[in-house]
């Protein structure tokens, strides 16, 4: 299924990345929608950014996962996870372990440089489908189309 993403949605969640990114931090939001396929909006969870020599995290708090419970509307659904890396965009362990979604044909999309890859489209993120349980990598042109609404 191909989805389509108003690109204010993409804006908003690039600008909140990018904030986080500024202080070295990584970022996470989900993204919203019709069963039909069409992003409508961005949830943005409360969340807490770690940094140590091991690395950087991003963790959704208990507020936000009672956010994010109650964010979707009778007729909305969870169509991606969107989160930031500090540098390349890949699927990591911890996000495989970790999934904010597990409908099949849900996404999960990692930008990469703290949110400053957005800044080139979504060409620039790694995408992956859920397909049978495994995070499959597909190219973004695949399953996300942006418009301007």
């Amino acid at each position: 299924m191909t989805r389509t993403v108003p690109a204010s949605v993409l804006n908003e969640i690039r600008q909140f990345m990018e904030d986080r990114g500024a202080q070295g931090l990584e970022a996470t939001a989900m993204l919203a929608g019709t069963a039909d396929g069409a992003i409508t909006r961005v949830v943005i969870p409360d969340q807490i950014g770690y940094r140590s020599a091991a690395g950087v995290a991003v963790e959704v708090t208990g507020l936000g996962k009672r956010q994010l419970a109650g964010a979707l509307a009778l007729d909305e659904r969870w169509h991606a996870r969107i989160h930031s890396h500090p540098a390349e965009a890949f699927h990591s362990s911890t996000d495989d372990a970790n999934q904010a979604v597990t409908a099949e044909g849900t996404l999960s999309i990692v930008v990469p440089f703290f949110g400053l890859g957005l800044r080139r489209g979504l060409g620039a993120c790694a995408v992956f489908v859920l397909d049978t349980g495994r995070w499959r990598a597909t190219a973004p042109a695949h399953v996300l189309d942006v418009i301007d609404a």
